[in-house]
C-alpha cells in the first residue's frame, strides 16, 4: 500500500521564476539554454532554499543550478522516474 501524498499540488515550473531564482541563476539558465539544457522543475521544500533542477541535451544528465549560477552535475538529490 502506497503512502498518500498530502502536499499541495504545485506546477513543476512556477510561473514567476524570479521568486525562486536569483540573478546569477537567471543569467546562467539563459546561457545554458543555448546549449540544449532546460529547466526541468523547482523543488520547493518548506523552510529550505529551493532546488533548481535542470536537464541536459537529450534528457540527460540531470543537474542542479547552484546559487552562483554553476551547474552541479553530481547533485545529492533523489529523482523519481
Amino acid at each position: 500500500m502506497g503512502q498518500e501524498d498530502h502536499r499541495e499540488k504545485q506546477p513543476p515550473i512556477p510561473e514567476k521564476l524570479d521568486q525562486f531564482l536569483n540573478t546569477e541563476q537567471m543569467m546562467a539558465l539563459k546561457q545554458v539554454e543555448s546549449y540544449g539544457w532546460h529547466l526541468e522543475f523547482v523543488r520547493r521544500p518548506l523552510f529550505q532554499d529551493p532546488t533548481i533542477v535542470v536537464m541536459g541535451p537529450g534528457g540527460k544528465p540531470v543537474g542542479t543550478l547552484e546559487k552562483d549560477g554553476s551547474i552541479n552535475q553530481n547533485p545529492d538529490i533523489v529523482i523519481r522516474d
